[in-house]
């Protein structure tokens, strides 16, 4: 798919971008849609190049929204070594980088299981998509109605750490979605929702890095200058429309629950069902 080659190439691009922006950090599943918008618009799919480009806009506008928590992430390694050699208790930003990367563990693993399988591209089908937007959207209702909301981020422990990478790594099939598993995860553990959301957000860097070096590595053995000029336009309006989103959420998080996303996904998923079981047909095209 190249710039060049058609105005409505480009427009097709920028419409991937936005959608994968405003989903990224919903829950919602991303990857569900970057997946299912090409099908149903007849459109060639754009490929795990151009998933990986609009991810990594999607990275930046949380570091962006985030970049104090950031901050102390990055800082984090350094106050260890240093508390370490002065005998100091650990303190909360060298804890936070650690929390990071003990969840992140679970997703490499899960992930690279799936690669060597060559189970990836087998899970992006419609049926697939459906069965998890629908199941997981319901647990993200249970788990938001019946969950604590008494935790916040500096509760954040190794146990709920690992138990929400462990959910973080199920998100790895299409539909799932990642933030909306993690949210699941921590309002199942008894964090406050705004709370959930931030740690599911800051769950999203490592994963998100890990995926993109992979697809900027392909990017770079392809030589494919046009790909990396589409690459660079679907990254930079999903930082745009990603960074919208976040506001969005955490503002609505306020003062509503995860009920409106919940209903949208048990819509989502009926639809998805019956399009895969042949209940209905919305005249899906050959990819152009």
């Amino acid at each position: 798919m190249g710039v060049g080659c058609a105005a409505m190439d480009l427009w097709q691009l920028i419409f991937l971008a936005v959608v994968q922006g405003i989903t990224e950090f919903l829950p919602i599943s991303s990857s569900g849609h970057l997946i299912l918008t090409p099908k149903l618009f007849g459109w060639e799919d754009q490929g795990v190049l151009i998933d990986t480009a609009v991810h990594l806009g999607s990275l930046f506008a949380v570091l962006l929204y985030f970049w104090r928590e950031v901050r102390d992430a990055v800082f984090g390694p350094f106050y260890l070594i240093a508390d370490s050699f002065a005998g100091r208790s650990m303190r909360w930003e060298a804890k936070l980088a650690l929390l990071l990367i003990l969840g992140t563990i679970p997703v490499v693993i899960f992930g690279g299981a799936l690669s060597a399988m060559g189970a990836v591209d087998q899970l992006r089908t419609i049926e697939v998509i459906g069965w998890t937007t629908l199941i997981f959207g319901i647990t993200l209702y249970l788990a938001d109605q019946y969950g604590g909301s008494n935790l916040t981020l500096k509760d954040w422990g190794w146990g709920s750490a690992l138990m929400i990478g462990l959910a973080q790594a199920i998100a790895l099939i299409p539909g799932t979605s990642r933030s909306g598993i993690t949210m699941t995860a921590a309002r199942a553990l008894g964090f406050e929702r705004r709370q959930a959301a931030t740690i599911s957000m800051l769950m999203a860097i490592p994963a998100i890095l890990a995926a993109s070096a992979k697809g900027g590595y392909d990017l770079y053995k392809s030589g494919d200058m046009t790909l990396t000029t589409d690459a660079i336009i679907a990254a930079v309006f999903a930082f745009l429309s990603a960074y919208l989103a976040l506001v969005v959420m955490m503002r609505m998080l306020r003062s509503v629950s995860f009920t409106p996303f919940v209903i949208y996904r048990i819509a989502l998923g009926v639809f998805l069902l019956s399009l895969a079981y042949g209940y209905i047909d919305v005249g899906i095209g050959a990819p152009a």
